[in-house]
């Protein structure tokens, strides 16, 4: 394998935790909140999905494969 290049498993992870982010934010914004939930309005599904959405953009961009 002389001249192949290696790709990161963390590209992969990052790649799955900003479609999680993703998927997390958006699924927050399209259901309905109930209200005798505690601490609803802290929005945390907002914040774990771009916690993650982040996460995953920083990995990413970090281990993103490159050319020699």
């Amino acid at each position: 394998m002389h001249g192949k290049q290696e790709i990161s498993v963390w590209f992969f992870i990052g790649v799955l935790l900003a479609i999680y982010g993703v998927l997390i934010v958006g699924a927050t914004i399209t259901s309905p909140v109930e209200a005798d939930v505690k601490f609803s309005e802290y929005h945390i599904g907002l914040w774990w999905g771009a916690l993650l959405f982040v996460l995953g953009m920083f990995y990413s961009v970090a281990f993103r494969p490159r050319k020699s």
